[in-house]
């Protein structure tokens, strides 16, 4: 079996944080998301994987992942080019994915349960297909499936005013070759997309043995800059404490935090779990609060932090309390005034200099 991560996506809602790189690079808990992934697929024993490359900086994926020795798997990097759909996505990789079955695994989903799972029994049934669902409290913004008893799919809804379940597709599907006739034959949807949807849908109608499978523990879609925060917090509660940094007399660690190497927190200085910070970073007095994400290299002094994600190479030294926010990386953030307002919230792509 062989493995597929899309990370071609232009992540327009994500702007401007997408502006310097793709949507799966940005990261969960120091983590970019993308090895979120790639690790979902490896422990599944799926080892040979394509990557779905886009035009906006792949060389940043390339850069990250490789050849793929360093995270035990072999890649292979397939341009897609122009986005025009997952189903498009899939179809750039029929040389590459041959007559052998496959797993489809979108690179800014985020889960935890696994997917060995799925993987295990799909490839010893008969299926064509098998999709990943997730119960959802709004599934109106997204692909629902509905089952019959057996849990196979009857039918596939994109979006639907009026959802007859609320078990929405998450972006992992198991496939095989089968589907690639079905690609050829889509037409693009009303966003000029070659939809997924549609691409199973189909082959259930044609082919039929399409079955699906509920995610073992929580998943979350992370298309906004809210649900990048919330996946932050749900994968920092899982996180175990990691103190490798310095910490001076006078400062306070409490609850769950991992700190990197050749990170100093200084005398004044808290900590709350929760959190994590990078390494070689200088964490003067300030407060950092629950559900932070701290990346490498940076620079912290005054005023209050929590629930946000700081990535690598910030320099933040003001008097504001900031919650609830994404900076990108080599951001300078500084008091310009004394104004103390009760909470900032930011969202700052990377390469910025923010006066407060």
């Amino acid at each position: 079996m062989k493995g597929l991560i899309l990370a071609g996506g232009s992540g327009t809602r994500l702007r401007p944080l997408t502006h310097t790189g793709p949507k799966p690079l940005r990261p969960r808990a120091n983590t970019p998301n993308i090895l979120y992934c790639l690790e979902d697929i490896r422990d599944a024993g799926v080892t040979v994987i394509g990557i779905i490359l886009g035009n906006n900086m792949p060389k940043k994926v390339r850069e990250l992942l490789g050849d793929g020795s360093d995270f035990g798997v072999k890649i292979t990097y397939i341009v897609q080019g122009e986005p025009r759909g997952i189903a498009h996505a899939v179809g750039c990789a029929r040389e590459f994915m041959g007559d052998e079955p496959f797993v489809v695994y979108l690179g800014d989903n985020i889960l935890t349960g696994g997917i060995k799972f799925m993987v295990d029994e799909f490839l010893v049934s008969d299926d064509e297909a098998m999709v990943a669902l997730c119960q959802v409290s709004n599934p109106q913004q997204f692909g629902i499936a509905e089952l019959d008893d057996d849990g196979h799919i009857i039918s596939l809804v994109e979006k639907p005013k009026e959802p007859r379940s609320d078990l929405a597709m998450i972006g992992i599907y198991l496939l095989r070759s089968s589907v690639f006739p079905v690609i050829d034959r889509l037409k693009p949807s009303w966003r000029n997309e070659l939809e997924i949807t549609d691409a199973i849908d189909t082959l259930r109608q044609e082919v039929g043995n399409v079955t699906a499978k509920q995610v073992r523990g929580w998943w979350k879609d992370t298309g906004k800059p809210s649900d990048i925060l919330a996946a932050n917090r749900l994968v920092l509660d899982d996180m175990k404490p990691d103190v490798l940094g310095t910490i001076e007399d006078g400062a306070r660690i409490e609850g769950r935090v991992s700190i990197g190497k050749g990170t100093i927190v200084r005398d004044g200085a808290v900590i709350c779990g929760p959190a994590i910070v990078g390494r070689d970073c200088d964490i003067g007095p300030t407060y950092i609060g629950p559900y932070t994400s701290i990346g490498n290299g940076c620079r912290l002094a005054g005023g209050e932090l929590g629930s946000s994600i700081i990535m690598d190479g910030c320099h933040i030294e003001c008097d504001q309390n900031i919650v609830d926010s994404l900076i990108g990386g080599n951001t300078t953030i500084l008091s310009e005034n004394d104004r103390k307002p009760r909470g900032i919230r930011l969202v700052v792509g990377e390469n910025c200099s923010v006066g407060l």
